[in-house]
């Protein structure tokens, strides 16, 4: 294709029943989009200004370091964006946001000062930026900002408590090869940033009281615990008892206040049963990849120390806790194309992929997926900085799809309205791609 929007074009004309708002937004999340100096904001503090900025909840979710970003790393894009109307007609589609300089995506402002996405020049869609929460604006006691301690995604629908902002698995032989958490902090301790490693738990609760304070609407409805892997002990307490400590003291402060998930690697039952314990209602043991051999090149920590077989059985063990419904692992959509290992064609990849779709849910286990973006600090995301085909991620929309309809399955709980023009799961367009 001679250009990016006849790349779109034909994509949107072979698949039509994909919806047209997906296949941007996985663009977007697949390549990332630029930012005019007039479409960033001028929030140098987190918790003043009119938009809420880009909290960095974990990974970078970039395509460049923060020195490489420009004027995007000292004024901060904001978290998502919002796509409307354009001469595509877009309905409502929130976009978590992946700086990318060099993208044929770009937002700026005309000439009234009014947002748009513009691609390879012409633009596309009206852009909506998310307003500055009310409980952004107040810190903590000791001074730390809601968003450092407690930031907010998918348009507020979340609350992400990365509360162990690194990963024991470390290094070259243990690291997942796509991963940036262990960079995301280094780079944010170089650039002065407060990025607090292991989060206290009372400055948790003390976050969330200013959320439900200041959240007049209710717009938050869950949050996530989750963080690096823990392989050995983070002040004497193994994975379930330091992440499950967060959700018991969350559930016994503000219970039912939301939707308690768990982001942690696949554990033993027994772990897991105390995760169900302490009050979680949703567990993502994610697999990552399915195809044997790139889960052992790509995720080798997780092969060593847990190993891909016994990592499936865990998951669908976890079902006998939780209930199949509620047991929703996640996958990185993209990285089964990486070179040098990964697949060479489309049909390779989604023949893949769709195999552990259906091994999951045939068993009623709905995964959802990350669209993979490839940080230019991983070895995957060095040796494939324009990540996968486009095509790869429209058909796995198809597929995703297909096969929860084959095997009768419904939107997953935990991530808000399914469907196009009414999602706001913002890393990946499944939420969108589904009926509601």
């Amino acid at each position: 294709m001679d250009s990016r929007t006849a790349l779109v074009e034909d994509l949107l004309y072979r698949f039509p029943h994909v919806p047209r708002e997906a296949v941007f937004k996985e663009d977007l999340l697949r390549g990332g989009i630029a930012f005019d100096e007039s479409a960033l904001s001028d929030t140098a503090n987190e918790a003043s200004g009119d938009v809420k900025p880009k909290s960095y909840f974990i990974f970078s979710f970039d395509h460049g370091t923060l020195p490489e970003l420009g004027a995007a790393a000292l004024r901060r894009p904001p978290e998502e964006i919002v796509l409307t109307g354009g001469p595509y007609d877009l309905r409502r589609t929130v976009v978590s946001v992946r700086v990318n300089p060099a993208s044929p995506y770009r937002v700026a402002a005309d000439e009234d000062g009014v947002l748009g996405l513009y691609l390879d020049g012409t633009r596309i869609a009206d852009v909506g930026l998310p307003p500055m929460p009310d409980y952004y604006r107040h810190t903590l006691e000791n001074g730390k900002s809601v968003m450092e301690v407690a930031p907010t995604i998918q348009w507020g629908y979340l609350i992400y408590l990365t509360v162990f902002r690194v990963c024991q698995y470390f290094g070259a032989k243990e690291e997942c090869q796509y991963c940036d958490i262990n960079h995301n902090w280094r780079q944010h301790k170089a650039a002065g940033r407060p990025y607090t490693g292991v989060k206290d738990v009372e400055e948790v609760l003390e976050a969330l009281a200013i959320i439900d304070k200041y959240d007049t609407a209710k717009a938050s409805t869950a949050y996530t615990l989750t963080g690096g892997a823990i392989t050995s002990h983070i002040g004497g307490r193994d994975e379930a008892d330091f992440y499950g400590q967060y959700a018991k003291a969350i559930e016994e402060r503000f219970p039912g206040r939301w939707i308690g998930k768990v982001v942690a690697q696949a554990l033993p039952k027994a772990d897991v049963q105390r995760f169900k314990d302490y009050g979680v209602q949703i567990y993502h043991p994610n697999y990552e990849v399915w195809d044997r051999r790139l889960f052992e090149l790509y995720c080798p920590g997780k092969e060593r120390y847990v190993g891909r077989d016994e990592w499936h059985r865990r998951i669908l063990d976890s079902a006998d806790v939780f209930g199949p419904r509620n047991v929703i692992p996640n996958f990185v959509a993209g990285v089964e194309m990486a070179e040098p290992f990964g697949f060479t064609t489309v049909d390779e990849a989604i023949a893949s992929t769709t195999e552990g779709l259906r091994f999951f849910m045939s068993h009623g286990i709905t995964p959802r997926f990350t669209t993979w973006c490839p940080e230019p600090t991983t070895p995957l995301g060095k040796a494939n900085p324009q990540g996968a085909p486009l095509e790869y991620h429209i058909r796995l929309l198809e597929a995703y799809a297909a096969t929860m309809e084959e095997y009768g399955l419904t939107s997953p709980p935990g991530y808000g309205p399914a469907g196009p023009g009414r999602a706001v799961f913002s890393v990946s367009s499944f939420m969108d791609s589904i009926s509601a």
